[in-house]
């Protein structure tokens, strides 16, 4: 008992270092003298446990948390000039990562001199563009909610929250409600969160018991060239761009992201990561909560930098160069286009980096069957791709807030608070946005 007390009175980043440390070296006995049946009989399902843990949380979070952002701010027309710059921030960042994942693809050829590679079952067709902009709007908003279409849940609760704002006064116990279910919500992720360390052990436990140095091999260099486009949007693209046009610190930044970029590595889900980072976008950087909670939901539901942007890039290099197949420059362009503007539509689907791979294999005429040969490091190369999702996902708010007032640079610049700590209760919880003189409405116009 004496040693789990000292273990719970650690910092959390240093609680997730130690699951990390703990989970590999576990998984790496399993690989070497353990069987297959462990990992999946023991590991596999506690791992998968604690992620459905953070998705049965998230979707009422996400849905009270649009609501009430609309809520809050009241004027319709903040709302779609926030939308509008957070969008086109969404486009400038993608457009970055997948240039350096053509850059990196190009450099390194991930696709040349790798031999024979066994082809996995994929199961693939061929997607069409107005697949995925039919995916953009849900049939069926209950059914969007049961199959967890979390861009179908966003889209409805933009609309619900918007009506419920022009009815004014007339919608004050609806909002209250929305308010309440909200903070709620909030206590429920807060207790998930603390389980994270656990989640993290599981998780990266089942990882390195299923893949050893040997089924790496043959795609050790497309594997290093994910790694290696990740890391240097990481390091390079979201650093540049917010030191020029946010003016903060870029080093601050990771420093602030650091709780939520280390449990997507683990947990590779973005969603399953999005209350972590809605705590890290408020406590840590400093950005308004009323921007957050719209931001962050909608960024986790279609900003996939790693997977819709770097991963498709190399990936459709690798295909190409494995196969033969030239690419010219107008082939690239395409790469671009389907990789930026794909992820408004993906975000809705299970495997999002699977449907980005077919939507640019498809568009360039790059044979899907490829893709099969890719399967087997899919896990591995997830937990980068998932990292670069949220890094994104964290830098955009930051990029719109400081344009529009919106980032508090104190919290931003002053030493990380404790996330795990209970969230502290919102002005909402006492009194209603319908109590509040108009003077006292939190001011979200520039200046």
């Amino acid at each position: 008992m004496r040693i789990f007390r000292r273990l719970a009175a650690l910092p959390f980043w240093q609680q997730i270092l130690l699951a990390l440390a703990l989970g590999t070296a576990v998984g790496a006995l399993i690989h070497n003298f353990g069987s297959e049946s462990v990992a999946e009989n023991w590991l596999d399902p506690f791992g998968g446990v604690y992620v459905n843990l953070l998705k049965l949380v998230v979707l009422p979070l996400v849905f009270s948390a649009i609501v009430v952002s609309l809520g809050r701010l009241r004027h319709v027309g903040g709302v779609a000039r926030l939308a509008g710059r957070t969008v086109v921030w969404f486009v400038v960042t993608s457009t970055v990562a997948v240039a350096i994942g053509l850059v990196v693809g190009l450099l390194v050829r991930p696709g040349e001199g790798v031999g024979d590679l066994p082809a996995e079952k994929a199961e693939t067709e061929e997607v069409t563009w107005t697949q995925v902009l039919g995916n953009l709007v849900p049939g069926n908003p209950v059914q969007a909610m049961a199959e967890g279409n979390v861009l179908g849940v966003v889209f409805f609760a933009g609309l619900f929250g918007a009506a419920l704002v022009t009815l004014g006064e007339r919608g004050r116990r609806l909002t209250d409600l929305f308010d309440d279910l909200y903070l709620v919500s909030q206590k429920l992720v807060w207790w998930v969160v603390r389980l994270a360390p656990i989640g993290s052990f599981f998780l990266i436990a089942s990882v390195v018991a299923a893949y050893g140095p040997g089924s790496l091999a043959p795609l050790a260099k497309f594997t290093g060239a994910i790694y290696l486009a990740a890391a240097v949007m990481l390091l390079a693209g979201y650093p540049l761009l917010l030191a020029v046009f946010a003016r903060v610190s870029p080093v601050k930044f990771l420093r602030n992201a650091w709780p939520a970029l280390q449990f997507a590595f683990v947990s590779a889900s973005s969603l399953a990561t999005l209350p972590i980072s809605q705590r890290v976008s408020i406590e840590r950087n400093g950005v308004q909560p009323e921007y957050t909670a719209f931001a962050q939901p909608l960024g986790a539901t279609v900003k996939f930098d790693g997977c819709g942007a770097i991963y498709p890039a190399v990936a459709a290099l690798f295909v190409s160069q494995y196969t033969g197949i030239g690419l010219g420059w107008t082939d690239f362009a395409l790469i671009a286009v389907a990789a930026v503007i794909g992820q408004l539509g993906i975000g809705g689907t299970p495997g999002p980096a699977l449907v980005a791979l077919t939507l640019t294999l498809t568009t360039v005429g790059l044979p899907l069957e490829a893709i099969g040969y890719l399967i087997a490091v899919d896990r591995v190369i997830d937990m980068a791709r998932t990292t670069v999702n949220v890094a994104g996902q964290l830098a955009v708010p930051v990029l719109v807030a400081r344009s529009e007032g919106l980032l508090d640079k104190e919290v931003f610049d002053r030493p990380p608070v404790d996330i795990t700590a209970a969230p502290p209760d919102e002005p909402r919880a006492q009194e209603t946005p319908a109590q509040r003189t108009p003077a006292e409405e939190p001011q979200l116009t520039k200046g």
